[in-house]
Order: C-alpha cells, then sequence, then structure tokens
C-alpha cells in the first residue's frame, strides 16, 4: 500500500514539472512571435519597433535623421513619421501580447 502512495506522488510530480517546463516553452514561444512582429521595413531600412528606438527618435531635434537599421545600414528617415509608426507597431503588438499571456496564465 506504501508503494502505491509513493507512486502515485511521484506522478504527481512529474506531472506538475511537466506542466511548468510546457508553460515555460509556451511563454517563451509567445515572446519569440512578438518580438518578431516589432520587425519591419521601412524607409529603406528594417527596424525593430521598441525603447530603444523610441528613445533615439524622441531625443532628436533633426527631422531628418540618418540612422543605423537592424542590419547596420545607414537610412535617412523622416523622423516624426518614423516615431509615429514605431510608437504604433510596439503599442498594437505589446496588447496583443499581453492579451495572449493573460489568457495563457488563465488557462494554467
Amino acid at each position: 500500500m506504501l508503494n502505491k502512495g509513493v507512486n502515485s506522488s511521484m506522478t504527481d510530480k512529474i506531472a506538475e514539472i511537466k506542466h511548468r517546463f510546457d508553460h515555460e516553452t509556451a511563454k517563451r514561444t509567445l515572446k519569440e512571435k512578438y518580438e518578431a512582429k516589432m520587425l519591419f521595413a521601412q524607409y529603406g531600412g528594417m527596424w525593430r519597433a521598441g525603447p530603444v528606438l523610441i528613445n533615439i527618435l524622441n531625443a532628436s531635434y533633426n527631422e531628418i535623421l540618418y540612422l543605423e537599421d537592424e542590419y547596420g545600414n545607414p537610412c535617412k528617415v523622416p523622423r516624426h513619421k518614423l516615431l509615429t509608426e514605431v510608437q504604433e507597431r510596439w503599442q498594437e503588438q505589446m496588447n496583443a501580447w499581453s492579451d495572449e499571456f493573460n489568457k495563457m496564465q488563465k488557462i494554467r
């Protein structure tokens, strides 16, 4: 009888570990999905929407900037237009990521 309790306990622990592993894998996959959606082409370059690019664009007062894109290419960009596009993409994707993450948390 003691062995059944031990086996049941081990089975429960294994199930718990597997569930945690599956959750972490799903969380990582979700993050990668939305990080990929932050990348976009515009003004002859590839840009990654995010706080770094938003801060660079906000810190400058010049309307035309030369910035290095994701692939290390110098690109001439209209600061205000690129800033608007980056902010919109960032917020849109973060909202979608948050919604999907919260749904995943509830399932857990």
